[in-house]
């Protein structure tokens, strides 16, 4: 696969469809689905016909893509409202990170009594 190629079809990959779900509707309600996607990649060639070298040749590429959910959208009575999807293990860490906080803060506090 050449690189252009690689190209191409990370371009495809990266499509609206990948953003936005197809619509869930129950009754008068309908439920779009939204996802984060971020996408990377990258490529590269070679070719040496030098002594030391030796002869050689090379290529390579390689493409990824991530895709996480951000929420979804609510239609109802013709109103559209964004319901963020609620991500539990940002929220474990970020508790953890107020719990060292507070520890160290304490620990402070109490070292400074003693020595009084």
């Amino acid at each position: 696969m050449d690189i252009m190629e690689l190209m191409e079809r990370s371009k495809d990959a990266a499509t609206v469809k990948r953003v936005f779900g197809e619509p869930i509707q129950q009754g008068d309600v309908v439920v779009i689905p939204v996802a984060r996607v971020s996408q990377g990649g990258g490529g590269g060639q070679g070719q040496s016909k030098g002594e030391k070298n030796g002869e050689g040749t090379g290529s390579g590429g390689g493409f990824g893509l991530i895709a996480t959910p951000a929420g979804v959208y609510v239609l109802k009575d013709g109103d559209a409202h964004w319901r963020p999807a609620v991500d539990v293990n940002r929220v474990v860490l970020a508790g953890q990170i107020v719990a060292v906080v507070l520890l160290l803060t304490l620990r402070t506090l109490i070292k400074k009594r003693h020595k009084r």
